[in-house]
């Protein structure tokens, strides 16, 4: 049976990614100096404003706003004529102190009383969270995804090394695959819209694009006669970033994750520390499907977990192999039970969450890249060996 499956993917430029970014650098900055803080900050920036609000509760001081202008000046945004820039811009702090109510659950979860250590911490929300992992692509990721990040992740290098200097941070892309089955066999449309300079031809653009952009990251052999690339459909993009669209932390969440391949439950991943399973057990859960499609005991894997807040176990864990499971579902979830701990304390040490790293994960995707524990594959022989 042939489909076609797009996904999309935005550039660390667009407002909601730049959102995304300026939230994670001021948790990696509050790690530095507390791994145990929590933190939940959530980042809204328009023309000529970014305001930094949330509830944190931390040892020792961080500049909010050195941290908030360096992340912009980093991204790229360093000229007033953009509408938003690092130097001019107003910076607006609105952070309270973590609710009480909130820290109690977490802080001593019901379990707690068993003197096991990893029973000390409580869930930080209710929640239901995705993990997915397939063999279409090497990073065991849906290819879709995988391809516009690539373009979205091009966009940023040639505009910072200078092979297109016209080019402004914000830009975003989105790529049909057409399949046969389970197998990506043809892409079916490239769309790539760029922020741009005023004095560019759309001709230009399109050339220059196609030429350094998205042929050195697209695979061999899957283009073909009839692939249609749409280069800015509108004709023209001068006006970008917090100028064009306001962003807000938490609003590109599919982009995060699987690209529509699979569910998304809700809550989104940046500015939050790891005792928020929002972030930490959709992780887990990746690298929970992932070893199982490693270990060759399924092509396609989704592993549901659930929480309720104030409670170390997970309430629920469902595991989906699509049919393709070389066990049943029912089978793979005791294995799964038996092999991994989903309870937050023992996540965060596992997967080393206290440590400053999340700024990278903020763009082009949380999965499908090795830097990030969640992304091992060490659990693989021991899902075999149980798996007999």
């Amino acid at each position: 049976m042939k489909r076609l499956i797009s996904s999309e993917s935005v550039s660390e430029g667009h407002p909601d990614k730049l959102a995304d970014r300026i939230s994670d650098a001021v948790l990696d900055e509050i790690l530095k100096n507390d791994p145990n803080a929590r933190v939940a900050a959530e980042t809204m920036v328009t023309t000529g404003l970014a305001l930094i609000a949330g509830e944190i509760r931390c040892d020792g001081y961080v500049d909010l706003q050195r941290i908030v202008r360096d992340t912009v000046r980093e991204v790229g945004y360093t000229n007033p004529d953009y509408g938003f820039d690092a130097d001019y811009s107003s910076v607006l702090i609105a952070i309270d102190e973590q609710s009480p109510d909130i820290a109690q659950g977490v802080d001593r979860a019901q379990e707690s009383a068993s003197g096991d250590r990893y029973d000390a911490i409580g869930a930080g929300d209710q929640g239901i969270m995705f993990g997915y992992a397939s063999t279409e692509t090497p990073e065991l990721m849906p290819m879709p995804i995988m391809l516009a990040h690539r373009i979205t992740k091009r966009l940023a290098d040639v505009r910072k090394d200078g092979t297109l200097p016209y080019l402004r941070p914000d830009g975003k892309a989105q790529v049909t695959v057409q399949y046969d089955g389970l197998e990506p066999v043809a892409l079916d449309t490239v769309v790539v819209s760029a922020q741009h300079d005023e004095d560019v031809t759309l001709d230009q653009l399109a050339s220059d694009l196609k030429t350094h952009v998205i042929a050195p990251v697209l695979p061999a052999g899957l283009a073909t006669d009839h692939t249609r690339y749409l280069i800015n459909p509108t004709g023209r993009f001068v006006i970008g970033g917090p100028q064009g669209d306001a962003g807000l932390t938490g609003r590109k969440i599919i982009v995060d994750t699987y690209g529509g391949a699979a569910p998304h439950g809700g809550g989104a991943f940046s500015g939050k520390d790891a005792t928020k399973v929002d972030r930490s057990a959709n992780y887990y859960a990746r690298y929970m499907a992932k070893n199982v499609v490693a270990a060759g005991l399924a092509e396609r894997c989704q592993v549901q977990l659930a929480y309720a807040i104030g409670v170390a176990q997970p309430v629920g864990m469902y595991v989906d192999t699509f049919g393709t499971g070389v066990l049943s579902d029912a089978r793979l979830s005791e294995i799964l039970s038996a092999t991994f701990d989903a309870r937050p304390a023992s996540i965060i040490d596992q997967l080393d969450l206290t440590r400053p790293q999340y700024v990278p994960t903020s763009s082009y995707g949380h999965f499908g890249r090795d830097a990030f524990a969640w992304e091992a594959t060490d659990r693989a022989e021991a899902l075999k060996t149980q798996a007999g």
